[in-house]
Parts: structure tokens; C-alpha cells; sequence
């Protein structure tokens, strides 16, 4: 039985004087996080109607490859950092089967 790819769709919104420090933040997440055995992919979002609003859009490989990432260095150092940063929603998703395209 092979598992399906993990999704993770992240929300961060930036406290107020905090955007730029946390662009940075996430911006230097990406080569650590896209650099992870379990990972698909990892994305920074702006919102286009609110420039202090992120979206994090991370795909694994499976719910393993998640629990890795969430054990890194890097990801524990970014977890200890956001509560003064930003407010910040995370979901973990599993494909829901739709039939063929």
C-alpha cells in the first residue's frame, strides 16, 4: 500500500512593522524546506489584495515526510519565530479522490 502525498497549506499574517521580517523568514525557509528527501514542493505566496498576508503551499511526500520537516532545525527555528512575526493558520491535507481528469 503506498501512501498519498501530504499537503500543507499555511496562512501567515504579518503583525504590524513585520511583513518585511517575515518575507525574509519564509524566503529563507524555501532552499532548506525544498531540500528535504520528502519534499515536492514549497512555495511563498503574497496575497495581491493585502501585501502583509503569506501563503505557505508545501507538498510532501507522505505524512512521514511532514513529521521529518517538523523535526528540522530549520522549521523548529521558523515555529520559535512566528508568534511575534505573525498570526498564522496551518492545515495538513490529503487528496480527496475525484476520478480522472
Amino acid at each position: 500500500m503506498t501512501q498519498s502525498p501530504s499537503k500543507i497549506t499555511a496562512i501567515l499574517v504579518a503583525r504590524p512593522g513585520k511583513s518585511a521580517e517575515l518575507r525574509a523568514l519564509l524566503v529563507g525557509m524555501a532552499p532548506h524546506s525544498r531540500a528535504e528527501p520528502g519534499n515536492l514542493h514549497w512555495d511563498v505566496w503574497r496575497d495581491m489584495s493585502n501585501e502583509d498576508r503569506y501563503v505557505l503551499d508545501e507538498l510532501y511526500r507522505d505524512v512521514a515526510a511532514v513529521e521529518a520537516h517538523r523535526a528540522t532545525p530549520h522549521y523548529q527555528s521558523y515555529l520559535s519565530k512566528i508568534p511575534e512575526l505573525a498570526d498564522r493558520t496551518a492545515v495538513v491535507l490529503e487528496a480527496v479522490e475525484v476520478g480522472a481528469r
